[in-house]
């Protein structure tokens, strides 16, 4: 019964995702902007380590529901997730994930993020402050995934976006498509996921704007010989044209373009129960360049810890070209 209903999920996405890309597609010749662009903030700390949206590492970890919900196959039953990132300013990003087991192999989970970019100054068109109002961004989705063999699973699941900022509103609808192949005799895994498909349904003003879609795909390799394991993240591979990516006004060169869209993460464990990581994001290090120095924007750090059923993760890293950023998860399975 799972099995089918999990083929219907994934037929109903088929179907919707030609007049999703062509909306997207659509929106995206209306103009230049991008919506909902928080949701390219890492939520899951262990991803972010590893150069931010990493696709591929297979581990007993919730929050990477908000990269690859295929990877959600892995997670125990009934792990209930929270987690938090300071981000620019006053800003914070919170959020929280539920992973249930659905069978032998199926899993159910849900989830939700809202930043909050605290009080703000109301003026008229003249800079005269008439009061103050709060902004905030906020996604609920809830997913399935389901093990297609012993080594393949796969993941579907749902967003509805909503932007508050004072009297303006809007409201988005996404989904997530996501495979994972994972062979743990050799260690290797292999993660592919369509992010953010989707499109506007109420828009902030006169115009709809495009949601950040993003194809990524990554793979991950332990080594039988060393508690190491390296990751290699391709992003946007649906963006390749050169007014994408201009920086400080200047159009990048083909190689900076394609280097652009790579990321590198190393996991070093020190035991079964601790692990560290590194990483390097190569856009974010050129987007954020001043003065031709990216004050180590790019590279990222984290560690983590389990402790029976309680697991902690802390990284730390630059999404910002004015703050760096702390992300803490903590996870317990009930």
């Amino acid at each position: 019964m799972m099995k089918r209903l999990f083929t219907l999920l994934c037929a109903l996405c088929s179907c919707l995702l030609p007049v999703l890309r062509k909306s997207a597609a659509t929106v995206s010749a209306q103009t230049g902007t991008t919506a909902y662009e928080f949701l390219n903030i890492p939520t899951s700390a262990h991803s972010a380590a590893l150069g931010g949206n990493n696709v591929s590492a297979v581990e007993d970890d919730a929050t990477f529901l908000f990269t690859n919900p295929a990877l959600i196959a892995n997670v125990a039953d009934k792990t209930l997730n929270f987690n938090y990132m300071s981000y620019m300013s006053s800003s914070t990003k919170l959020s929280a994930s539920f992973v249930k087991a659905a069978g032998e192999r199926g899993t159910w989970a849900l989830g939700g993020q809202v930043v909050s970019y605290g009080k703000m100054k109301e003026t008229t068109a003249n800079f005269e402050q008439i009061g103050e109002f709060s902004a905030s961004d906020i996604a609920i989705q809830g997913g399935y995934t389901y093990m297609l063999t012993d080594r393949w699973s796969g993941g579907v699941q749902g967003k509805v976006i909503m932007s508050n900022y004072g009297e303006f509103k809007s409201t988005g609808l996404a989904v997530d498509l996501g495979v994972n192949y994972y062979d743990v005799d050799k260690g290797f895994s292999f993660g592919l996921v369509a992010q953010n498909v989707g499109g506007q349904v109420d828009a902030l003003y006169d115009k709809t704007e495009k949601i950040p879609f993003n194809l990524a795909m990554g793979v991950s390799k332990d080594f039988a010989n060393a508690p190491i394991r390296l990751s290699f993240t391709f992003q946007d591979l649906t963006h390749w044209d050169s007014d994408y990516y201009t920086v400080n006004d200047k159009k990048l060169s083909a190689g900076k373009r394609f280097i652009n869209h790579f990321a590198l993460g190393a996991d070093i464990f020190p035991s079964d129960q601790i692990w560290v990581a590194l990483g390097y994001n190569f856009r974010r290090a050129n987007e954020m360049k001043v003065l031709d120095s990216s004050h180590w924007a790019g590279f990222s750090l984290g560690g983590g810890i389990s402790i029976k059923k309680f697991k902690v993760g802390v990284a730390y890293g630059k999404y910002h070209a004015s703050s760096s950023s702390v992300i803490v998860n903590a996870s317990y399975a009930l």
